[in-house]
């Protein structure tokens, strides 16, 4: 069958690199991709969000099966846009997406539902003085969220009353975040260990893929600036049989017969976002896609054919199927433009992506071909992922073939997977400084 994947990042190509490998797929296209997903297919110049440009293109090459990586279009609507053609959409519709696109409604959901969350309140223009007032009476830290999509940046931990009330203003009469702070989620602060843990769902059934831990801080030690994740490890120390059961039990299962019950038309990736508090789960957050750089630790884990997943996700049949994990730990390290996550040079000729290494791989993310070269496109640029028998030998597998590459200005986090990990027992008096 012909497949169009909708994205140009690492997570697109950790999918082309895994739809490559079935025998279902025939012809593979990529929308616009990266120099990494034009090795697994063919790169196409659309536009993500001009549905009627994409809808056009699947018409004209007999498209069967539409997967789309980035949230935006989903909740912009394009399963429904879709909905009634010969194009089944990986990806739920505009609604479904609401539990990424709208932090109130994944609330609300989960109220409905009896899903464990953080406690909150939301406010608007209309109820701005009210938001004052609670924020200055509220415990600290406290989190403000912007309502809707904010490229990941809409979300502020403020440690004192005066911080939260001055980000409070810029959010909502001030429209920091655009569109998407025009509501405001206030949160109260959990204390706890964070994990990624996804399902593919049909709207009615599910399967449990691998999960994963993502490292969000630009710093070593968890420290600096928030980025779009600076690595993950793949199986999670912490989530053990019996904790995997709660996530299950008290989260997925009530969030699937939640869409179920409340009609959602949902067939695709959920991500859970979950907060591991003393020893309960707790969800932080929605989104309506797989994460990156999750997926290209969890991807490789998959043993089972992707394009049989998704075709059962969206015939419905997905209570017919089990998943296949390799046993494996898996170990992804992110290489990042010098400036980032704040300004940085794109167009840097990048030396070492042909290393070849048993059991890694290399994943594009913002890189693409100039001149017979691949050069950085993006503020993360490429990353690797490495599979063995133990967390530590992933880690230390990925940080040798990263170490075999570069670009000018390339910086990685050395400490990836770090608290999982026991320090080496080394005299005091010979640590060189870094």
């Amino acid at each position: 069958m012909n497949i169009l994947l909708l994205g140009s990042g690492g997570r697109e190509h950790a999918l082309a690199w895994k739809i490559k490998q079935s025998k279902k797929s025939s012809a593979l296209f990529i929308a616009p991709g990266n120099a990494g997903t034009a090795t697994c297919g063919t790169n196409i110049d659309l536009n993500i969000s001009d549905f009627e440009s994409i809808g056009a293109f699947c018409q004209e090459k007999s498209i069967s099966l539409l997967i789309v990586g980035p949230e935006e279009p989903l909740v912009r609507g394009i399963a429904d846009f879709f909905e009634g053609t010969e194009v089944k959409v990986v990806g739920p519709s505009k609604e479904g997406a609401q539990l990424e696109g709208s932090k109130a409604f994944a609330k609300h959901f989960m109220q409905r539902n009896n899903i464990p969350t953080a406690a909150y309140m939301e406010f608007d223009e209309s109820t701005y003085n009210d938001g004052v007032v609670y924020l200055q009476q509220h415990s600290l830290p406290i989190v403000l969220k912007a309502d809707g999509l904010a490229a990941g940046k809409g979300v502020v931990i403020c440690q004192h009353p005066g911080e939260a009330i001055a980000e409070f203003e810029l959010m909502i009469q001030q429209s920091k975040f655009g569109e998407a702070s025009k509501k405001v989620v206030v949160e109260e602060f959990l204390t706890g260990i964070e994990l990624s843990v996804f399902i593919l769902t049909d709207g009615k059934d599910y399967v449990l893929l691998p999960e994963a831990k993502d490292y969000k801080r630009i710093g070593e030690g968890d420290k600096g600036l928030n980025t779009g994740g600076m690595g993950a490890i793949s199986p999670v120390p912490f989530a053990d049989k019996d904790f995997m059961k709660k996530i299950e039990d008290r989260i997925i299962k009530p969030t699937v017969e939640g869409i179920s019950k409340e009609n959602i038309n949902y067939k695709g990736f959920i991500f859970f976002g979950i907060i591991k508090v003393e020893d309960d789960p707790i969800v932080i957050e929605y989104n309506c896609r797989l994460g990156d750089p999750e997926t290209e630790v969890v991807i490789p884990r998959l043993k089972t054919d992707l394009v049989d997943l998704l075709m059962a996700t969206v015939n419905g049949k997905l209570g017919n199927l089990n998943v296949e994990t390799d046993e494996k730990a898996a170990c992804t390290i992110m290489a990042v433009s010098g400036g980032y996550p704040g300004n940085y040079e794109k167009g840097k000729p990048i030396q070492g992506l042909d290393i070849s290494v048993k059991n890694s791989i290399i994943f594009h993310s913002g890189t693409k071909q100039e001149d017979g070269h691949v050069v950085s496109n993006g503020g993360r640029v490429f990353s690797v992922t490495s599979l063995a028998e133990n967390l530590e030998e992933a880690i230390n597998q990925s940080k040798d073939v990263i170490g075999h590459t570069d670009f000018e200005g390339m910086y990685y986090r050395h400490d990836i997977g770090f608290e999982f990990i026991p320090p080496p027992n080394t005299d005091p008096e010979s640590h060189s400084a870094h």
